[in-house]
């Protein structure tokens, strides 16, 4: 009689816990956003030839999504404070659906214009509201599982972009593929439900006027995650804007096969970020950052000294394994700093996000209108190497959280 008891226990404390469907709700979220970057970023050489676009006009795009996204970031801000995380995510990620569909469809240059800066703006409050919902999701868990949420996001870009390069190999033209695309992250949209946290969950919103009391002194302890975090993200630009633009002008593949170096890139970040929790929790994060670091530094430099396609593609696979960890890593650490305003601090993080992605989309973007693509991915290779001295603050904050 005393046997079962045990079972019984866990079984009723399980049933209980909202922190699985959470988990799972902010997961989908991310997968949605990340089939939707997926999406665009892999259907520019499409797009481009679709519209008869410049290469010049085709960066200006890309960095004016990069542009909207912060503004969308800190409007996303106050859509939480509206209506709290998980309905600002639901809205977001319709948002981003349609602006697929306006894309694929724009009849002219203006049209896609406005649905390029509408992405930005929807991918801009994906950002602050599933980093927020995630790192409360993280601080009720107890341990590191801030990269699982990434993995989703990365495992969804491989699906989109084999969603991509198969309907191209078809002979889709871009506003079929992007339709496509579209229903991918409107079924993930549909399958997010709403989970509340226990009652005395910290990741509760702070009033509007707790962005005064951050101070300034909040930048200075933000400034190594955020310096991390732009170098991660203008490597992730580099290649998620223009990997499959360098490997159909530069190394000759054609336009079914050229997204699969998009798709390599985020098999790696999956591989990477399905692992990083566990590293993280068994050599802690700055040896993480370390090695992330240096084999990021060594797959760019493969990336650019690639004399074909095939080459190209395992070279993105370990630069996208190399930074996988990076940008989970710190928007974690930030979280910390302000349990009780954490939407306030993500929305500060993601300035460094954004500069990281203007830049690294701008910069690759002229340097490969100008037949210099090889030269984008070789510079990033030496930056990144810049952050092997902002290793120690991982484990500083780790040690004060």
């Amino acid at each position: 009689m005393t046997a079962p008891l045990p079972t019984q226990v866990p079984r009723r404390s399980v049933r209980r816990s909202p922190h699985a469907p959470a988990r799972r709700a902010v997961a989908t979220v991310f997968a949605a956003q990340g089939a939707a970057v997926a999406a665009v970023s892999t259907t520019v050489p499409a797009v481009q030839e679709r519209l008869s676009l410049s290469p010049l006009t085709m960066t200006v795009l890309v960095v004016a999504v990069a542009l909207s996204a912060g503004v969308g970031s800190f409007a996303g801000l106050a859509v939480i404070r509206r209506l709290g995380p998980v309905a600002a995510m639901r809205v977001a990620v319709v948002a981003t659906a349609v602006a697929l569909l306006l894309i694929g469809w724009a009849p002219d240059h203006a049209v896609v214009a406005v649905s390029y800066g509408l992405f930005g703006m929807a991918l801009g409050c994906i950002d602050v509201s599933a980093n927020t919902r995630a790192a409360a999701v993280e601080r009720h868990y107890g341990r590191s599982i801030f990269a699982s949420f990434y993995a989703a996001w990365s495992a969804a870009g491989v699906a989109a972009a084999l969603l991509t390069a198969g309907t191209a190999d078809l002979g889709w033209p871009a506003e079929y593929i992007l339709t496509a695309q579209a229903g991918l992250v409107l079924a993930l949209a549909l399958t997010v439900r709403s989970h509340a946290l226990p009652a005395e969950s910290p990741f509760a919103v702070s009033d509007p006027g707790e962005s005064v009391v951050l101070g300034r002194g909040l930048w200075v302890r933000l400034a190594p995650f955020g310096l991390v975090l732009l170098v991660a993200y203008v490597i992730d630009s580099t290649v998620a804007s223009w990997s499959t633009l360098y490997l159909h002008q530069t190394l000759d593949a054609t336009l079914s096969v050229a997204p699969l170096a998009y798709a390599a890139y985020q098999v790696g970040t999956v591989t990477g970020r399905a692992c990083a929790d566990r590293l993280v929790r068994r050599v802690g994060p700055a040896a993480v950052v370390r090695g992330a670091t240096l084999l990021t530094a060594t797959a760019l430099a493969g990336l650019a000294a690639a004399p074909s396609w095939p080459y190209a593609l395992v070279a993105a696979a370990g630069t996208g394994l190399g930074v996988s960890a990076l940008a989970p890593l710190c928007l974690a650490s930030a979280g910390r700093l302000r349990p009780g305003a954490t939407e306030a601090v993500l929305a500060r993080m993601n300035v460094f996000n954004y500069i990281g992605v203007l830049a690294g989309g701008a910069a690759s973007g002229i340097l490969g209108s100008t037949g210099h693509f090889r030269l984008a991915y070789a510079i990033p290779a030496a930056l990144v190497l810049t952050l092997l001295a902002t290793a120690r603050s991982f484990n500083h904050r780790r040690s004060k959280s």
